[in-house]
């Protein structure tokens, strides 16, 4: 199918966003690349997790994934081919130090050939540290609810950056540390799948710590050779939205907010937990394992600001049966009928929350650059004969999203790119292979990959916007 078959870009969308602004996709490691016991890499919690009977949708592992490990100039020249100028991807800790102790592994080759693939496609690498991939032994060890796993990860980052950073600029991090701490320690839907909502806040800690640490040392180390990096973190944001009116539910909404997104920007980028947060904690019978130096490190100063923005939610101070929870209950995320439409995922498409999420950003935490390093949408994609998916259901999400942006650059925010998620489809966590986000369809029997309808417009819409007044 040609280009003139499908929707042309909307000009009057993607005209409207303001320079400078990165066009991107994003992958994760554990989810494309296979390979899972090759050129030295161990057992992460993920490759643990997946063979848990009912972790998984399918009882499917990352083993092959992809198998992008194999494929990587491949999966590089149809980032290139889309006109895409940044490739956030992620590094697999056991592939580069086996155990999560110890000297570099031959495994780190991988990452040195796809830095070079990219900037040799006229592609910027964004690299991201950690993907939720923790080494086995590390959480044999006690993981991230535990001190010492925030300082492996800064010893780890260093052996990453003093391989890559004379060619990587930008380096984040973490991805979305509520997702490893509370999914993986709180509710145990996530590896390591424990159940304990206390080890969930102290992961939360650490995880940040790790950060900081991470950073100090990243900063340190590229202020004493030279180096022009940025430094960030991204984290998974959206709306709290109360059920109802109620004071119930707008305090449910509050201590949703506090626990998801406040718990994590407040001390990044204030150098404090929220009050009321700490407050919420005690009558749970938690406390955050703060030390000396601790809040100073997690604050070290970044420059951009990772936001993953897929939905909003409803969250209510009642039961099902409409009885009022306890006052240290945890705050009940409602599904409740909008009229919104939903995707494969079951989560609504409301573009214009993106937008009141930015401008609170702008307002609460001013003068921290934000880039959109993950926004996407699973569907029940149909390919034809050809393998082709015509997904006027994602290409929408795309440009509706695009518009949210702009609209937040209009009122102040300081957006500086779109990442969309993913590059291809791949392994999405506790769905496995059910769920596809890709701009790129990847057929698993036969690892074959072809651009859909989306990634189509996305390239499109890249162009238009270089050829514009705001692109130049």
């Amino acid at each position: 199918m040609t280009t003139d078959a499908l929707a042309a870009p909307s000009t009057s969308v993607v005209r409207r966003l303001r320079a400078p602004f990165r066009w991107g996709v994003a992958t994760s490691a554990y989810q494309i690349e296979g390979a899972a016991s090759e050129d030295g890499r161990t057992p992460s919690i993920w490759d643990t997790f997946a063979r848990v009977p009912g972790a998984v949708t399918g009882g499917d592992n990352g083993d092959v994934a992809c198998d992008h490990y194999h494929r990587m100039p491949e999966d590089v020249e149809l980032i290139a081919d889309l006109g895409i100028d940044t490739y956030r991807f992620s590094v697999s800790w056991p592939r580069v130090q086996p155990g999560g102790r110890g000297p570099i592994n031959p495994g780190m080759a991988f990452y040195d050939r796809l830095v070079d693939e990219t900037l040799a496609r006229g592609v910027d690498p964004w690299l991201t540290l950690y993907h939720w991939d923790l080494p086995q032994e590390l959480e044999d060890a006690g993981g991230w609810p535990v001190r010492d796993t925030a300082e492996r990860f800064a010893d780890y980052a260093m052996l990453v950056f003093d391989a890559l950073s004379d060619r990587v600029r930008v380096w984040t991090t973490m991805n979305e540390p509520w997702c490893a701490a509370m999914l993986g320690y709180a509710y145990g839907v996530h590896a390591p799948g424990r159940r304990d909502f206390g080890a969930g806040i102290h992961a939360a800690h650490h995880l940040l710590l790790g950060h900081g640490l991470a950073t100090m040392r990243m900063r340190d180390a590229a202020a004493s050779t030279g180096l022009d990096v940025e430094l960030g973190i991204t984290l998974n944001l959206g709306n709290a939205i109360p059920h109802t009116d109620s004071a119930v539910d707008y305090d449910a909404a509050r201590r949703a907010d506090g626990l998801g997104a406040r718990l994590y920007l407040d001390p990044l980028l204030r150098g404090e937990y929220p009050p009321d947060v700490i407050a919420d904690l005690a009558t749970r019978g938690v406390e955050i394992p703060i030390r000396d130096g601790d809040l100073d490190a997690i604050s070290a100063p970044i420059d951009v600001l990772g936001v993953n923005y897929y939905t909003d939610s409803v969250f209510s101070g009642v039961d099902e049966q409409g009885n009022e929870r306890d006052a240290d209950g945890a705050p009940v995320e409602r599904r409740v009928s909008r009229g919104l439409p939903r995707t494969a995922m079951d989560w609504e498409i409301r573009p214009e929350g993106l937008t009141t999420l930015l401008t609170r950003l702008n307002t609460d935490y001013p003068g921290t650059p934000i880039v959109i390093t993950e926004s996407g949408a699973a569907f029940d994609d149909d390919a034809d004969d050809s393998g082709f998916v015509a997904d006027s259901d994602r290409t929408a999400y795309l440009c509706d999203h695009l518009e949210a942006i702009a609209d937040a650059q209009d009122a102040g925010a300081d957006v500086r790119g779109y990442f969309a998620w993913s590059l291809m489809d791949n392994f999405e966590w506790a769905q496995g292979y059910d769920k596809r986000f890709g701009l790129i369809r990847v057929d698993y029997d036969t690892m074959v990959r072809t651009p859909k309808q989306s990634a189509l417009w996305y390239r499109d819409a890249i162009a238009l916007w270089r050829q514009s007044d705001l692109g130049q």
